[in-house]
C-alpha cells in the first residue's frame, strides 16, 4: 500500500479559528500554521482560488512547516474557467481588462492571461523547489462538460504547470456518466493526470458520483460532506457536515483500497464548520494506521 496523507482544506478558516481548536498561544499566522503542521502532514490551500498568492507568502509557508510537509494548492479561479473579480487580478493588469466586476477567461486579453499564468506559477516555485508542492488542484466549474475542447484545455493546463503535478476535479456529471466514465479515466491515465475522487451531495448540477480511481502515481480524494444546503451561497452552509464514525470507517476502507493502486494518496476534508474538518481528518488518520 502506498503512502497516505490526510489533511484539511485551509488552516485559517474563520469558524476554525473561533472553534477553540488552536491553543490560546497560537495567535499569529505563523504559530497557527506551525501548530497545524504538527498535527497533519498535508494541507490544501484554497485561498489561492480567490486571489493569486505573493511569493513572499509562499516562502513563509515553506519556512514554517517541516521538511516533509505537503501543500496541495488550488488554482486561481480565472485559470479554471470560473468568474473572477477584476480586483483580484494583479494590480498592474486590471486596467488591461476591458470589463469591470467579474470576468471569465474568455473575456481577458491573451497577454493578460499569459501574465497570470506566469506569475501564479512563479509564486509557487519556492514550494516546488523545496519538494513541498504536492499538486495543483484544478477544480473545473459545473458548465465544464466532457468534450474534446475541454479535454484540450486540461492538457494545456498540464503543459503549462509542468514540472508541477496537476490533479483534476470535475463538477459536471458528464465526465463520470456510465457512457463517458471509462473514456474520462482513460484520458487522465494516458496523460498521467491525477483524478480527484469526491464525496458530495448527489442530485445537483455540480454532482459527480463518488468514484475513486488512481489515474497516476498520485491519487486524490476530497470529502465535501452531505450538507442539505448544498445550493446555499454561504460556504459555511454548503460545506457544513460532520462525518460519523460509521461513515469514516467506510471511507477508511475505500482509501486503503485506492492506496493499493497509487504510490501516494492525498485525502482532504473540505467540510468546514468549526473544527469538523480537523476532527474528521484526525479520526480518519487514526483509522488508517
Amino acid at each position: 500500500m502506498g503512502e497516505i496523507l490526510v489533511g484539511t482544506a485551509s488552516w485559517t478558516d474563520r469558524t476554525l479559528l473561533e472553534s477553540g481548536w488552536y491553543p490560546p498561544e497560537a495567535k499569529t499566522a505563523e504559530s497557527r500554521l506551525r501548530f497545524y503542521a504538527s498535527r497533519f502532514a498535508l494541507v490544501e490551500v484554497d485561498a489561492t482560488y480567490y486571489a493569486p498568492p505573493a511569493e513572499r507568502t509562499v516562502c513563509q509557508w515553506r519556512d514554517r512547516t517541516p521538511e516533509d510537509f505537503v501543500f496541495d494548492v488550488k488554482a486561481f479561479s480565472l485559470l479554471t474557467g470560473h468568474p473572477t473579480r477584476v480586483d483580484r487580478l494583479y494590480k498592474d493588469l486590471r486596467e488591461q481588462v476591458p470589463a469591470r466586476g467579474s470576468v471569465y477567461l474568455k473575456d481577458v486579453p491573451a497577454r493578460v492571461v499569459e501574465q497570470v499564468w506566469e506569475r501564479f506559477l512563479g509564486a509557487l516555485r519556492p514550494l516546488r523547489e523545496a519538494g513541498k508542492l504536492g499538486a495543483l488542484l484544478f477544480q473545473f466549474p459545473p458548465w465544464f462538460t466532457a468534450g474534446g475542447r475541454n479535454r484540450e484545455y486540461v492538457l494545456e493546463v498540464k503543459e503549462r504547470c509542468a514540472p508541477a503535478r496537476v490533479c483534476v476535479e470535475f463538477r459536471n456529471g458528464t465526465w463520470l456518466s456510465p457512457s463517458d466514465r471509462e473514456a474520462t479515466l482513460g484520458f487522465l491515465r494516458r496523460h498521467d493526470l491525477a483524478y480527484v475522487g469526491v464525496d458530495m451531495p448527489q442530485g445537483h448540477r455540480s454532482s459527480v458520483p463518488p468514484v475513486l480511481e488512481a489515474t497516476s502515481d498520485l491519487a486524490v480524494v476530497r470529502l465535501h460532506g452531505h450538507s442539505d444546503r448544498w445550493d446555499s451561497s454561504s460556504v459555511y452552509e454548503k460545506f457544513a457536515y460532520l462525518y460519523g464514525e460509521e461513515e469514516l470507517g467506510v471511507w477508511a476502507g475505500r482509501v486503503r483500497e485506492l492506496a493499493g493502486r497509487a504510490e501516494t494518496t492525498h485525502v482532504v476534508f473540505n467540510n468546514c464548520c468549526g473544527d469538523h474538518s480537523q476532527r474528521n481528518a484526525a479520526r480518519l488518520a487514526e483509522l488508517l494506521v
